[in-house]
């Protein structure tokens, strides 16, 4: 697999011409993923907020879904939030390369996603092209961020192994591999965190990708690439905070 960072024009908040971001883009290949920053997306699309008209905290409550108060992180450093059925911090909100803003996420990161698909299929004449829609998030009992997709569109997230059998014959029950988060951490660590000026990059050559020409729909509940809160391994410890009911101004 190969990951390569695309070094762009700064992109302006509040507002920027995202296909003129992408002229940095010189060829498309065949059954390559791009991977695009959140940031020049919602920036875009006109997604920011100046920081002197409200408080971060206001604002992550308001684009949360459920939220746990700051004072109840340690130190009061950090807003947990639950938004598009992710754990981060804030609501993805960041303050970083966005001059006197916030930056929100995209309105609707999956219709965001779709819509840079259409317009690169078109522009380099491709038939199977991924996007992603990337940002940052802590994991937990690790310091540090990794990449993660808050938004995929063009090809199957999910590799089943569920049935197969392991090397010695062991039949797996339960595993499968995360194509759009893995893709995402990959493109993240190549863009960088910092000043790179680098909000793009251009997977190719990737194993294992099925790529499809519409939105992937699961036909069953296993096949699901989300899973609630209830079903997911770390229920016990989601389930036993008081979340607040978000998105109210």
């Amino acid at each position: 697999m190969i990951v390569k960072a695309i070094k762009t024009r700064k992109f302006n908040p509040p507002k920027d011409n995202l296909e003129d971001l992408f002229s940095a883009i010189k060829n498309l290949e065949e059954n390559s993923i791009v991977a695009v920053t959140s940031k020049v997306v919602s920036i875009a699309e006109g997604r920011c907020v100046p920081t002197s008209q409200i408080s971060k905290d206001e604002l992550a409550i308001e684009e949360a879904d459920q939220y746990i108060p700051r004072e109840k992180s340690p130190g009061g450093m950090i807003l947990t939030t639950i938004k598009n059925n992710m754990i981060i911090a804030s609501s993805g909100i960041d303050e970083s390369n966005s001059g006197s803003y916030y930056t929100l996420w995209p309105k609707d990161p999956k219709a965001s996603a779709e819509l840079i698909w259409k317009y690169l299929k078109k522009k380099f004449n491709i038939r199977n092209l991924g996007v992603i829609i990337t940002d940052s998030r802590l994991v937990p009992l690790r310091r540090g961020v990794v990449g993660i997709a808050i938004a995929y569109f063009g090809f199957k997230p999910l590799k089943d192994y569920r049935n197969t059998k392991d090397l010695f014959g062991r039949e797996f029950k339960m595993e499968t591999s995360n194509f759009p988060d893995s893709l995402a951490t990959a493109a993240v660590l190549e863009m960088g965190e910092g000043s790179e000026q680098q909000p793009i990059a251009i997977i190719s050559e990737i194993p294992k990708i099925e790529f499809i020409q519409s939105e992937y729909k699961a036909k069953s509940f296993n096949d699901s690439f989300e899973i609630p809160i209830e079903e997911d391994m770390f229920a016990p410890f989601l389930l036993s905070v008081e979340w607040k009911k978000g998105g109210e101004k």
